[in-house]
């Protein structure tokens, strides 16, 4: 589990292709490995990811076949920044969200502007994913715990404070940027406890739909 307080700006050391999945070798800036080990976890651009290997400034991890197909971390390239924060303590602070670090999609950035001291960011999510963001919700984008300003269909707005600008891998998005997305914990298991039995159901959509509220005693308006 996660905050989504970023505690280093790491980089991609290497990348190595072994049979479909792959290895990520880390670098990791300034963030403190000596109380980190073989099996603990590493948010990596919001990605869990297990520590395999590791040095005195670098770790390795093995990154799965369904994680690639929902992440961008198979499209990273050498030198690519990354945000990285080591797994939350029992009494550590809870500065941001509970994240689990299981992204749930890819998004794309289409629109960024100076608002102020701070940057307005517009992103879009897959369409899939739209239904659990909300105005003033949380929304974890590369591992960073954001509150959505504003959301209209499956595009959403967030503000970024300079803080977040200097210590994030944020300043380097440009319009098209494909990020990582994981969004409110809570929303996903709600939508499952409402479908009640019929999430036992294997051709269950997993939506929640006007029909299915109104068969559920909700009122139609």
């Amino acid at each position: 589990m996660f905050t989504g307080i970023i505690q280093s700006v790491g980089h991609l050391r290497r990348l190595e292709r072994r049979g479909g999945d792959v290895r990520l070798e880390i670098g990791t800036g300034k963030l403190d490995l000596s109380d980190v080990k073989g099996g603990d976890s590493v948010a990596t651009n919001g990605v869990c990811l297990t520590v395999v290997g590791q040095g005195a400034d670098w770790f390795a991890a093995d990154v799965s076949l369904e994680t690639l197909s929902l992440t961008t971390l198979g499209n990273l390239s050498t030198g690519s920044p990354l945000n990285l924060e080591k797994s939350l303590g029992v009494t550590d602070r809870l500065g941001g969200h509970m994240v689990s670090g299981h992204v749930d999609g890819v998004g794309e950035v289409l629109s960024l502007g100076q608002d102020g001291r701070s940057w307005r960011y517009t992103l879009r999510a897959p369409d899939q994913l739209a239904r659990y963001i909300a105005r003033k919700g949380s929304i974890c984008i590369d591992g960073v715990s954001l509150t959505v300003n504003a959301v209209n269909g499956a595009e959403f707005e967030l503000n970024i404070i300079p803080a977040t600008m200097r210590e994030t891998v944020f300043e380097g998005y440009r319009a098209g940027s494909r990020v990582n997305l994981e969004v409110d914990l809570v929303a996903r298991y709600l939508e499952r406890l409402l479908q009640g039995d019929a999430a036992a159901h294997p051709d269950n959509t997993g939506g929640i739909s006007r029909a299915f509220l109104a068969s559920h005693g909700f009122p139609s308006s």
